[in-house]
């Protein structure tokens, strides 16, 4: 069944929000991209290379991501989420088709010229082919990089062994040489073609890439600044892995565009970080951060809401909210508040089970999310969600 989605960030469907409806079709030509609505219920975006990028329908909406999946949230007894399969994509992309056709004798000259390009459900659905051919999977993005160019100058995670994670239990880690990681940056480059115009940043990736040493990160924070001149840069590191820098190494990667560094800080309770088999403590998580914000770096840091269930609730809400007080953060900073997914079968699950903790409901734990954004938000930081099962690229 072809349902649809709320995304709460969209940039695209904001733009039509509040009354600004008139009876007939409209249109805008964004620098970036192209929006064309036939009717007040009805608003598709493309990229300028002809590519879908959203249709909002009725009330609903329906996302495509790089490999053209597409991803369905809509509200049913609460927030649902939805993936439709292949043949669903293929009949949704048709039935967009057809919606174009419908219109294409009204569209008015600009229009036209925009969209005599879009792609058709076949060559969408081919985009999976050439995204496998420029990418490994992109496992997770931190929410504000979803619009980014990602890059990966790593493939999986230097660690790899939190009980709670299977991001990347699919590969090893391995590192691009200098050579493979400008290909793969040209590739990125022909594969987005003007879809780039929509991309506000670029991301390091895949985990802990900032872990590489100082002088390859060096080379590759030059190459991404000049395949992508003017975008900031933002990566993923490990606490423990983290001070490998120095401060001095931390300033001069800024000056090479790097502009955010997001950490899995998870908990601010040392208890629960050894429970999840996460290396490092708060105390090192602060020194850390204390050295990238004296090296005039911004970072993001993404806490766990419902790790160690029941009985940790409060020590670990507790110990997290004193963590970062404690933290030099200000409003250039973001927390992010990940809603704790269990995966039945992992290590995270089995251990659990055999210490007796009882895992909080997803009310409770949303309950436990708006307390803390409310607390840190009196703070004077910014705290939003970050909720793992609604990511996209």
């Amino acid at each position: 069944m072809l349902r649809a989605f709320y995304p709460e960030q969209d940039i695209f469907l904001s733009l039509w929000a509040g009354n600004r409806y008139t009876l007939g079709m409209k249109h805008h030509l964004y620098p970036h991209s192209t929006t064309f609505s036939p009717d007040p219920q009805t608003v598709l975006s493309f990229d300028l290379e002809g590519r879908l990028i959203s249709v909002f329908l009725q009330g609903t909406v329906y996302k495509r991501d790089l490999s053209s999946g597409v991803h369905v949230r809509y509200q049913q007894q609460g927030r649902q989420r939805e993936k439709l399969s292949g043949e669903e994509a293929r009949q949704f992309y048709s039935k967009v088709q057809d919606l174009l056709l419908r219109h294409q004798d009204d569209f008015p000259a600009e229009l036209s010229a925009r969209l005599k390009s879009v792609y058709g459900p076949e060559q969408l659905m081919q985009e999976k082919e050439r995204f496998l051919h420029v990418y490994r999977p992109i496992s997770i993005l931190p929410p504000d990089q979803y619009l980014a160019v990602v890059l990966q100058a790593t493939e999986g995670c230097t660690w790899n062994k939190c009980t709670f994670c299977n991001f990347y239990a699919d590969r090893p880690f391995k590192v691009k040489t200098p050579l493979e990681f400008q290909a793969h940056v040209q590739d990125v480059k022909n594969f987005l073609g003007q879809g780039v115009l929509l991309r506000r940043s670029v991301f390091l990736a895949d985990g802990n890439a900032l872990a590489l040493g100082f002088s390859r990160l060096q080379d590759m924070l030059k190459t991404t600044r000049e395949a992508f001149p003017g975008l900031p840069i933002s990566s993923f590191i490990d606490v423990f892995t983290g001070n490998k820098h120095t401060r001095e190494e931390w300033k001069a990667l800024k000056e090479l565009g790097l502009q955010r560094v997001f950490i899995g800080m998870e908990s601010g309770l040392d208890e629960v970080l050894s429970f999840i088999n996460k290396p490092g403590s708060q105390q090192d998580l602060q020194e850390f951060v204390s050295d990238l914000k004296a090296a005039g770096l911004q970072v993001g840091l993404i806490l766990m809401v419902g790790v160690g269930g029941q009985e940790f609730r409060e020590p670990h809400a507790q110990a997290s909210l004193d963590a970062l007080e404690q933290m030099p953060l200000d409003r250039e900073d973001l927390i992010y508040l990940s809603p704790f997914v269990e995966h039945p079968g992992f290590t995270y699950s089995e251990k659990r089970q055999s210490l007796g903790l009882t895992p909080m409901s997803e009310l409770e734990v949303e309950a436990e999310l708006s307390r803390l954004a409310k607390i840190l938000r009196s703070r004077g930081l910014k705290a939003a969600r970050y909720d793992i099962r609604e990511f996209l690229y």
